[in-house]
């Protein structure tokens, strides 16, 4: 089984334009107050990359957890 990677949200990066959460299959994530994407239900991620993937700013990319 592959490991569980985590997103990590640059959010320095991030536009808040919402492709990220719109394309989640699993609404991982989230817009939040400041309309930046934020990781709302870890728990649920699937590590589809889609998110990565669709992502216009480069703002996103999943990382092998550390823990």
């Amino acid at each position: 089984m592959e490991p569980k990677k985590q997103v990590i949200i640059n959010r320095d990066w991030c536009k808040g334009c919402g492709i990220c959460a719109a394309f989640c299959p699993k609404e991982v994530l989230a817009m939040d107050d400041e309309d930046k994407a934020c990781w709302a239900n870890p728990e649920k991620c699937i590590n589809c990359g889609l998110c990565e993937l669709r992502c216009p700013d480069l703002a996103i990319k999943l990382e092998e957890n550390e823990s």
